[in-house]
């Protein structure tokens, strides 16, 4: 062997030994890392829209603020009911354009059922998607401030398969929105 050669293995060993030294280093922080418990929560988000309180009274608020509408419509179906009602019974005795303006009027009666119904809907979905919108973002607020406060590393929602009761913090996001 030549002093080339037994200098060149010996660098190898050197190298190989630096390699096996920084694999050990970068191994046991990688570990050290998996090791470390990362604190994962689960919020059952149907649940939250269920039973918070802000949930229930933005329901009331919209029931309360759409039943005049209702009673309107309901008013207008009951005058179509009756006036239907009356040519049923009377049509047979009526002259001929009685019975063509009492028909015209229901026409008339029913398209403009059909274009409040139409109407009452479009609002009634447009302030539900309003409010929904509102509590998403009431909800988003509490889960990310619970999960700041005990130190959650992950917050899941939905999409889970399963999550245990252990990791599921629905109920203190429902306390937290409760306090507000």
């Amino acid at each position: 062997m030549t002093v080339r050669s037994t200098g060149e293995l010996v660098m190898k060993r050197i190298n190989a030994m630096v390699l096996m030294t920084g694999l050990l280093l970068v191994s046991s922080l990688c570990s050290r890392v998996v090791l470390a418990e990362a604190k994962i929560g689960f919020v059952d988000t149907v649940k939250l829209m269920e039973a918070a309180p802000q949930a229930k009274s933005a329901q009331s608020k919209i029931e309360s603020e759409f039943a005049p509408r209702e009673k309107e419509l309901v008013a207008l179906q009951r005058e179509i009911k009756k006036l239907e009602d009356d040519l049923t019974r009377e049509g047979a005795v009526m002259s001929e354009s009685e019975r063509t303006k009492l028909e015209r009027k229901i026409l008339a009666k029913r398209r403009d059922m059909k274009r409040t119904q139409d109407e009452f809907r479009d609002d009634l979905n447009i302030r539900r998607n309003e409010v929904l919108a509102k509590l998403q973002k009431d909800m988003y607020s509490a889960v990310v401030s619970l999960a700041k406060e005990e130190k959650f590393d992950l917050i899941l929602s939905q999409g889970v398969v399963y999550s245990s009761d252990k990791i599921d913090i629905t109920d203190s996001v429902l306390k937290k929105l409760k306090a507000k």
